[in-house]
């Protein structure tokens, strides 16, 4: 059984099936827009297919499945997401020119995720057969979920976030597995790491902890001129993350000021005027707190030339982080807010399903949501939970760090150590770069850090039991 049918080929294959039924058969299940997609839009060459239809169509209510082709870089928006949809996009142009399939996008998704979950299992089937297939139903289960793969029908983000974030971890741990990794294990896995680190600006600082890790890295022993290409790529992947958030663009820095003060230490602040003086900015500024960027009834306008001198270039989030040092308990209020919100995987106010399919404006895909139903309706939404749980986790993780003699044993057990510490900044991030604005969503590698945390404590679940039933 097992020399026939490997653990990973198997539930890759069953991956497959899924991917299949999921999202290319039956009704067409996305994600709808809700503004997000035009700055991809304007960088890759495409546009909307229905340049009549209107708002409440275009956005949040309905999913899209086709797009117009239009002049390539149009505007320009700094994230490894261009790599991954400009291919598929260039390549469509060749033999569909009539518009391009968000499906033909999904479709290279569907086969990085295969590869990492071929990878995650092959990993865990070193261990034992029994524990690479329970391993690869936990990934099926949660990662192929339609909270996750409807995103693999649209143009945000966020997918490419979650397939690299597993790629990354899955070569990783294969890289230190190995008795005598080579240069080209680590090319793959600083490959998996630079996509990662620049799909989102938000993401690029995780960079400078990855450079740690290649660090690490040259403690083992690896074959050719390991030690050196090691330094190398600890030194690059740093570089790229200040490159990348200092290329953020001007107007996304100040969207995010904005709704990080307004919209979140002045949302519901018991002392606007004293939060104001503690962040140096006048106190005409007090009208506008509890307000977000794209209002169209603030008192002041987000674009009005005042506001640079009096509020964009006087405070930055640096200032920010200051201010909730100086106020933890703000800092904590927000924080439940956050947990509040913590456990949708997608969300729920964008519709899932084309016009054409006649479903109510809004309605959300119920297939295959098992995990991301569970994590919205029945896991708790607090604070409390989330200590709780990290506890667990890094109570696991660190038992085995300390139990481990060996180098590559040790750098496994950092790049667990480093999977929490991601869940952890991607948590924070929101809070201090974009206030409570759509929260849940800005939450989304923080989701999926809590469910590679999840299933990693299953799999070591599993293991240990194997070994006791081996006994």
């Amino acid at each position: 059984m097992r020399q026939r049918f490997k653990a990973e080929y198997l539930i890759a294959l069953a991956g497959s099936v899924l991917i299949i039924y999921l999202l290319f058969t039956g009704p067409f299940r996305g994600v709808a827009d809700n503004g997000d997609f035009l700055r991809m839009m304007n960088t890759i060459g495409l546009n909307y297919l229905d340049a009549a239809e209107s708002y409440a169509d275009r956005f949040f209510s309905f999913s899209h499945s086709g797009f117009a082709y239009d002049d390539l870089f149009r505007g320009f928006y700094p994230s490894s997401q261009i790599l991954v949809v400009l291919v598929p996009r260039l390549i469509a142009g060749l033999v569909h020119g009539s518009y391009f399939d968000i499906r033909i996008l999904a479709a290279v998704y569907g086969l990085l995720l295969l590869a990492a979950t071929w990878l995650i299992v092959k990993v865990g089937a070193k261990a034992s057969y029994v524990t690479g297939l329970l391993l690869g139903a936990a990934v099926l289960f949660v990662f192929y979920d339609i909270g996750y793969l409807a995103y693999f029908n649209s143009l945000f983000g966020e997918p490419v976030s979650m397939v690299f974030m597993l790629l990354t971890f899955a070569l990783g741990l294969r890289l230190v597995s190995q008795e005598r990794p080579t240069p080209r294990s680590l090319v793959l896995f600083f490959v998996a790491v630079l996509f990662l680190v620049c799909s989102k600006i938000q993401n690029a600082p995780v960079g400078l902890a990855f450079a740690l890790i290649f660090l690490r890295l040259r403690m083992l022993n690896g074959t050719g001129n390991w030690r050196k290409l090691a330094l190398t790529l600890a030194v690059s992947t740093a570089l790229v993350s200040v490159i990348m958030y200092a290329a953020a663009p001007k107007e996304l820095k100040h969207i995010n000021l904005y709704q990080t003060v307004f919209f979140g230490i002045l949302n519901e602040s018991p002392d606007v005027r004293g939060d104001l003086r503690d962040l140096g900015l006048p106190e005409r500024l007090e009208v506008l707190a509890g307000t977000n960027y794209f209002q169209g009834d603030t008192a002041i306008k987000q674009d009005d030339p005042s506001l640079i001198p009096d509020f964009y270039d006087r405070v930055s989030h640096k200032d920010v982080l200051f201010f909730y040092l100086k106020h933890p308990v703000r800092l904590l209020d927000n924080m439940k807010y956050a947990a509040e919100n913590s456990m949708s995987i997608r969300p729920y106010y964008l519709g899932s399903y084309e016009k054409s399919e006649g479903k109510q404006p809004g309605a959300v895909a119920g297939i295959y949501s098992g995990w991301s139903e569970l994590k919205n309706k029945h896991l708790p939404h607090s604070l409390g939970f989330l200590a709780i749980f990290y506890l667990v986790y890094y109570a696991g993780v660190l038992y085995q760090y300390f139990r481990s003699k060996e180098t590559a044993g040790r750098i496994a057990g950092e790049l667990m150590m480093l999977l929490g510490l991601i869940g952890l900044f991607s948590f924070l991030v929101p809070i201090l770069g974009d206030g409570r604005a759509d929260i849940g969503k800005h939450l989304f590698l923080f989701n999926v850090s809590f469910d590679m945390m999840a299933v990693a404590m299953f799999g070591w679940a599993v293991h240990k039991l194997v070994l006791v039933l081996k006994q």
